[in-house]
């Protein structure tokens, strides 16, 4: 078990999911999100569960840290550094989980190691479900080197170095959203569209080569519940994922489509859990006043 003391910022699926393997290596960990100021919350809950300290506020969550994980949403992550950096430890490292635009990356990183932190960028190229902690991670910036034993050490067993030049590894999260978060929202545009035609069957059954396993209708329901549990926090990650596309000098026709689909699916989330995909579809056609 290593003596770093380690907080959280951020304590919704990602943060709770590695705080699974980061309480068997680390001892006591601290965190902070502003829904603690709930008991009664989703965040607060969790952190009673998994014998987390819940910090009071950002100073006190950070003040003894020697390593800060940021897992907020995209939209806050110039916010979150704001908030700790100078309440920071000298040399603490600030691993930086967010799915964000190289451009947002750089910005929280120069708020970070200004306040003598050191910021680590860090991409999640998968769902952090089931790996948690070990789900494979693209490491980046001038300290990713540095830190990456220790990643190692802490659980972060499918981290690796990918560049020195901060923003590289999330420019990769970013184009690989495009097409992950994007297939989510086609399923949506598609599915609804044809099931108020009465074709869903058909169009499902053609797409039967792009899936696996057995229930062909398994997959086309686990992405479109995905976007309706999740479409919050997704849209604003395909807000960045635009910007990224958008710096390259290309218009972010598809990332920005994909945005507004998101948004529009996190209003709808009562019907994630309905089993039946036609059944879903009905529900998402009945509560529509149009997508806009």
């Amino acid at each position: 078990m290593t003596a770093y003391a380690t907080c959280l910022l951020g304590f919704g699926e990602v943060g709770q999911a590695i705080t699974q393997d980061l309480r068997v290596r680390v001892g006591q960990l601290t965190a902070w999100d502003l829904k603690f100021a709930d008991s009664g919350s989703a965040p607060s809950r969790a952190a009673a569960e998994l014998n987390v300290l819940a910090a009071s506020d950002a100073r006190k969550a950070v003040a003894e840290a020697d390593l800060i994980i940021s897992a907020v949403t995209a939209a806050q992550i110039g916010a979150a550094a704001k908030s700790v950096a100078p309440h920071l430890k000298r040399g603490a490292y600030y691993f930086d989980l967010n799915s964000t635009s190289p451009s947002a990356k750089s910005e929280a990183a120069e708020i970070i190691d200004s306040a003598g932190g050191r910021f680590v960028e860090a991409a999640i190229m998968s769902p952090i479900s089931p790996r948690r902690a070990a789900s494979p991670m693209l490491l980046g910036g001038t300290h990713a080197a540095g830190f990456l034993p220790l990643a190692r050490e802490l659980g972060f067993s499918g981290a690796e170095m990918f560049s020195g030049k901060l923003g590289a590894a999330s420019a990769a999260k970013m184009c690989r959203s495009v097409v992950i978060k994007g297939l989510e929202t086609l399923m949506i545009e598609s599915l609804l569209a044809a099931r108020h035609h009465g074709v869903e069957a058909a169009v499902i059954d053609s797409l039967r080569t792009l899936f696996s396993g057995d229930n062909v209708s398994a997959t086309p329901r686990y992405m479109i519940s995905r976007a309706l549990i999740h479409g919050r926090r997704r849209a604003e990650e395909m807000s960045e994922a635009a910007r990224t596309v958008e710096e390259a000098g290309i218009s972010p026709r598809m990332s920005s489509a994909c945005a507004e689909w998101q948004a529009w699916a996190a209003n709808h989330g009562d019907a994630a859990s309905t089993p039946d995909i036609v059944v879903m579809l009905d529900a998402l056609l009945a509560s529509r006043g149009s997508h806009s």
